[in-house]
């Protein structure tokens, strides 16, 4: 079943612009939602001639914990994106919005199958520390059927995300395409 995103998320998925062009240049942008491949929908914004792409998807299930008990949260727009930025040689940049701001100092986990990753967290997002780091993720995901993410908000509750990696490998090669220089 395709999951499409509610139209109130393009706006936030608007943020990536600023990859784009930077300040002051927002005529000149246009940004749309391309595809869908199955779990996950594929974007491309362009201005000045300049174009960034990315994937995105949102988690199938969400749960949050204090002191070992399951808690109920509330929390902003979650999703997991891959992004390519030509321009700026950049590459399957992976991303994670947590929907609240982290704790200060913390990591983020992400475990595919038996593998897991690190990123560093700000605010509310997370990245992977390096692009070898970018390129195991998508690696990771290219190959498998579930991410989990776990962080910790600055409240002290701990998440675990579930996102489907399903339409993963077709919607990054699509993305891909869109973004050749």
């Amino acid at each position: 079943m395709k999951k499409l995103l509610k139209l109130g998320t393009i706006a936030l998925l608007a943020g990536m612009l600023s990859w784009v062009a930077g300040p002051g240049t927002a005529a000149a942008q246009t940004q749309q939602r391309i595809d869908a491949k199955q779990d996950w929908s594929i974007f491309l914004a362009e201005a000045e001639g300049r174009k960034v792409c990315w994937i995105v998807s949102q988690p199938t299930r969400t749960a949050a914990f204090r002191d070992g008990r399951a808690v109920s949260v509330n929390r902003g727009d979650i999703f997991l994106m891959i992004s390519i930025r030509p321009a700026d040689g950049v590459a399957n940049e992976v991303s994670f919005l947590s929907g609240y701001p982290f704790e200060k100092g913390s990591e983020v986990k992400v475990s595919v199958g038996a593998k897991q990753f690190i990123l560093f967290t700000e605010g509310e997002n997370a990245w992977a520390p390096s692009s070898e780091d970018d390129a195991a993720l998508a690696e990771a995901f290219r190959r498998g059927a579930r991410a989990k993410v776990e962080g910790t908000s600055k409240r002290g509750n701990r998440t675990v995300d579930t996102f489907s990696l399903s339409g993963f490998t077709a919607a990054l090669k699509a993305a891909a395409g869109l973004c050749k220089s």
